[in-house]
């Protein structure tokens, strides 16, 4: 009496049985009807609904939708029929990118200078590797020519390779500064060039993300140049999004803070190292390349349309300013 049974438009046998024995009840029904949802069926005692039957149906309208929604923003991190370039994309921070894009179900090209021995896979599916040495134009050049031959687009870039050693700035060599410089933003703007002149001519456009660092927006002592060149790049990165816009090309750069890898855990003194980094960082812990590679898989897809010129922070809220400490007795 008075009330109301819901049934999708999925049916199954216990559905209809619903169905007829409602039938056989008198039940009036109504169907709810929405483009993205399946018809419901609501069926009421009254040949009127009443104002309790019609928020009742609102309601499961409303939670009907939301749950539909996580299906439909799981389309929008498919990567299906996707191609995407991952520079320096066989190890480390770079792998983790190129294995996140992989379960997104995009091909994804790698590129390094030599040739490695493993490489990123999901699933059974591997990366396709190419050797490039990506402060060349004309290899740069050359590498998404192959690739858009191969697969007929290319729709995300990462600019992921880069690196830097620690050396006092006074007696810094210059032909290591320039080789810093010229991997870390030189040759992301190389790349982006050579994958602009493709993603231009392309319907959807494409997407560029170019992978910076905590070293930019901070002092980078003992790697100034480093800090410098990722300085560069975020500049790099806002000036192209400006340029490169009406093309429906964008352009973001990622904040990446500490984040562990087998190479880092080596440098910061192994476990115990990276045990006392953690504790100074709010979330209690170093950060990961899936971190910073859901970042890169948000970037590119559309769910992140009109995202372009910004600076996405990675770094799991900031590194701890030591005068903190310093300040508070002992």
């Amino acid at each position: 009496q008075g009330g109301a049974a819901i049934f999708d438009g999925g049916g199954g046998a216990a559905a209809c049985g619903g169905l007829r024995e409602h039938a056989r009840q008198g039940l009036r029904p109504v169907t709810l009807h929405d483009s993205s949802l399946a018809p419901v069926e609501i069926f009421a005692t009254d040949a009127r609904i009443d104002n309790r039957i019609a928020v009742c149906v609102n309601n499961i309208a409303f939670f009907y939708a939301f749950a539909m929604q996580g299906t439909q923003l799981e389309g929008s991190l498919d990567f299906s029929g996707k191609v995407v370039l991952v520079t320096g994309g066989t190890s480390g921070i770079g792998a983790g990118i190129s294995a996140r894009f992989l379960e997104a179900g995009a091909t994804v090209v790698v590129c390094s200078r030599r040739a490695v021995a493993e490489l990123p896979e999901f699933a059974g599916r591997r990366v396709e590797h190419q050797l490039c040495d990506v402060r060349d134009a004309a290899q740069c050049s050359a590498l998404v020519a192959a690739i858009v031959a191969r697969h007929g687009r290319l729709d995300a870039l990462v600019n992921n390779a880069g690196g830097g050693g620690e050396m006092p700035s006074a007696d810094a060599d210059p032909a290591l500064i320039d080789k810093i410089i010229r991997l870390n933003l030189t040759a992301p703007f190389l790349m982006s060039q050579a994958a602009y002149r493709i993603m231009r001519a392309q319907a959807s456009g494409g997407s560029i993300v170019n992978v910076s660092s905590v070293s930019a927006v901070r002092a980078s002592p003992f790697s100034a140049a480093y800090g410098a060149a990722k300085a560069g790049l975020v500049n790099l990165t806002e000036s192209l999004a400006m340029e490169w816009g009406p093309e429906q090309v964008r352009v973001n750069s990622l904040i990446v803070g500490l984040v562990a890898t087998p190479n880092s855990r080596a440098h910061y003194g192994g476990d115990a190292g990276i045990a006392r980094i953690a504790a100074m960082l709010p979330l209690r812990r170093m950060g990961e390349p899936r971190d910073v590679a859901d970042v890169c898989v948000f970037l590119c897809s559309p769910l992140a349309s009109y995202v372009s010129g910004a600076q996405i922070a990675v770094h799991g809220g900031g590194e701890k300013p030591v005068f903190l400490d310093l300040a508070r007795p002992q």
